[in-house]
């Protein structure tokens, strides 16, 4: 059987040569047509770029920050952030190939990245935010043991780094698991 689930992976952190293609895989699983091949799109509510290069060498080089790069087969087919901030780690930039997604892939990446928050720095909980009208990905969230807080954020309206938004009502929302 060869399927995400049983495919050997590899885990490492990322250096400044994964710039360009994590940029690419980050790009593809949330926009554009591209992405329609997985479920994470956003691309009915965003257009316009999901990250740049300067926001992932930033992840990269930040001292209490690592971007998670996954490879199978010597290909990157996945990625996060980790990020260390005091008794919690922020769990951000998580992307699946659109190809993959879909066969547990990404069960696998955020049980490692939680695995390994605990282990590298202690820390008793993961913190993420997720688009509030992302019904389907914070339910997925949600059976991961991931809870809404109902604390929110404002969506960065007007800067493109973030996206061309579709619609006038987004903002993110805390979600937050107790690592044990």
């Amino acid at each position: 059987m060869d399927s995400a689930t049983d495919t050997a992976l590899t885990f490492r952190d990322a250096t400044d040569a994964d710039v360009d293609d994590l940029v690419a895989l980050i790009q593809s699983a949330y926009r554009g047509d591209s992405s329609r091949a997985g479920w994470t799109t956003e691309a009915d509510i965003l257009e316009g770029q999901r990250t740049d290069p300067e926001g992932v060498l930033e992840v990269i080089k930040s001292p209490d920050s690592r971007l998670l790069t996954v490879e199978r087969d010597g290909r990157v087919v996945a990625c996060c952030q980790l990020e260390h901030r005091g008794a919690h780690a922020y769990f951000g930039m998580f992307s699946v190939s659109p190809a993959l997604q879909g066969a547990g892939l990404g069960r696998r990446i955020l049980t490692e990245a939680e695995r390994r928050a605990r282990a590298d720095w202690g820390v008793t909980e993961m913190h993420m935010t997720v688009i509030s009208v992302r019904g389907d990905l914070i339910a997925w969230y949600e059976r991961r043991g991931y809870r809404r807080t109902g604390r929110m954020t404002p969506f960065p309206y007007g800067d493109e780094r973030f996206g061309i938004p579709r619609r006038d009502d987004l903002e993110f929302e805390l979600l937050v698991k107790e690592l044990v």
